[in-house]
């Protein structure tokens, strides 16, 4: 692993499973930002509680998808608190098993031909053995799914910042073991007003040596210092969120420059209180000022959508065109740490669902370009389906 398949176990550029070329589900992408128990199926985390005799809070059952709220670090635990909850549930081997093949068949019903799971193995070690037979069974189980499902799966271990900073560097000397088996990257997440990215220089030191790509979590929850640290302090390759560095054109700037990928998932800034509304999470602004962005859903279990929402929300609050939609999957794979072959393939695929859209043609009196519009897609002499402009 990572083996070269492509994504729902058939070429993106066939799309032979019924998906339609302006479909964004069919527009090849790469998943960079998504955790392992906030990956989890809601449906499999209220039956796995049954089978376990766990008892789930309303704002996970009935009240599911919680109100949440991270603007002090009484809402974060709050946050941590049902996260750790949904986590508990998953408690033997067929558990994990089932729940990274869950995850595999959602990205594929995505448009996701690679993805990159973040786990943090200490959160699961008490049950699993240690952190060591945890991150075995965890790549066993990507392994399996990729099999299965045709997305290319690599791991991200990562450390949790309100944790001792000698974790992480247990955790980065873990990763380092697996480099060429199945771990691709080393991470830092949690709440970043309680952890410094200083306090984990020695940790990515680690993994910086043994070539694992970097992606700690910043810019979320503390503004532009906290970009500029994890830039200085962990040389990082990639940002887990990193929004908040629009607050300082100066930083903005130095991200475009450096071509460090920012991954933005708005559905979680908006449930989290970083943003208000979709609209004012900044998407737009980033993407203008030349900074790459890869899309992504962060929990899912907790936030409810998944990662075509946040290229909706692309769309439809950001009035992004269907070239943008296809550059910002270009950089989700660009950004990425898939083998440079099924980068080639995805890439190949974005085009022509580029393509597909191409074929549409705009009747004289059709509206502007920014505006909605469906009209009768035609291939030489043959009337086919209806094709939306804005994918």
């Amino acid at each position: 692993m990572p083996q070269q398949l492509s994504p729902g176990g058939t070429s993106p550029r066939g799309l032979t499973d019924g998906r339609t070329a302006h479909d964004l589900a069919a527009l090849p992408k790469a998943h960079l930002h998504l955790h392992l128990t906030g990956a989890m199926r809601h449906s499999t985390m209220v039956e796995l509680s049954h089978v376990h005799g766990v008892s789930l809070p309303p704002a996970l059952t009935e009240e599911w998808p919680p109100q949440l709220s991270t603007a002090d670090e009484r809402g974060w635990f709050r946050f941590q608190r049902l996260y750790d909850t949904a986590r508990s549930v998953v408690k033997t081997e067929q558990d994990l098993r089932r729940l990274v093949m869950e995850i595999a068949e959602d990205e594929r019903a995505e448009g996701s031909g690679w993805l990159e799971l973040q786990a943090d193995p200490s959160g699961y070690a008490a049950i699993y053995g240690g952190v060591t037979n945890f991150t075995d069974l965890l790549l066993d189980a990507a392994r399996n799914a990729q099999q299965a499902t045709g997305v290319g799966i690599g791991i991200i271990i990562a450390a949790n910042r309100t944790r001792h900073p000698l974790d992480a560097r247990t955790l980065a000397r873990l990763a380092a073991q697996y480099v060429g088996r199945g771990v691709v990257g080393f991470g830092l997440s949690n709440d970043e007003r309680r952890g410094p990215a200083a306090d984990f220089e020695v940790a990515f030191r680690i993994a910086a040596r043994a070539g694992l790509l970097l992606a700690p979590h910043g810019g979320e929850l503390v503004g532009p210092p906290s970009v500029n640290a994890c830039l200085d302090r962990l040389h990082a390759n990639r940002l887990g969120h990193g929004v908040r560095s629009v607050e300082d054109p100066a930083v903005v700037e130095r991200l475009a420059k450096d071509g460090v990928t920012l991954e933005v998932c708005p559905v979680s800034n908006v449930a989290l209180g970083v943003a208000p509304a979709p609209a004012a999470v900044p998407v737009r602004p980033l993407f203008d000022a030349g900074v790459r962005i890869a899309l992504g859903a962060d929990d899912p279990l907790l936030f409810g959508p998944r990662l075509v929402s946040q290229y909706e929300i692309a769309r439809d609050a950001h009035g992004f065109s269907a070239t943008e939609l296809a550059e910002l999957a270009r950089m989700s794979i660009l950004g990425s740490a898939a083998p440079a072959s099924l980068q080639a393939h995805l890439l190949a695929g974005i085009d022509d669902w580029l393509t597909g859209l191409l074929a549409c043609r705009l009747p004289l009196t059709a509206s502007p370009p920014n505006d909605r519009v469906r009209i009768t897609r035609y291939l030489p002499g043959i009337r086919t389906r209806s094709c939306d402009l804005r994918a």
